[in-house]
């Protein structure tokens, strides 16, 4: 093997070895995500008590209302 084959190998298997290696992690998780999931409950639920409202407050008086 030549001198050049050598080194051409040589910088081969550090290029692979620095692409297949494993990588630190992000600890900070999805962040944006998490955020949108948070963001879209809340319009959710919202919605649900402008729409129902009254009805699920009546559904909870009644209810504890059979209780006593």
């Amino acid at each position: 093997m030549n001198d050049l084959t050598a080194a051409l190998l040589r910088g081969y298997l550090c290029l692979h070895a620095a692409v297949t290696a494993p990588r630190e992690r992000d600890e900070r998780g999805d962040v944006p995500g998490w955020v949108m999931i948070t963001v879209m409950t809340a319009a959710i639920v919202a919605g649900l008590i402008t729409v129902a409202g009254p009805q699920l407050k009546e559904m909870l008086v009644n209810a504890l209302n059979s209780v006593k």
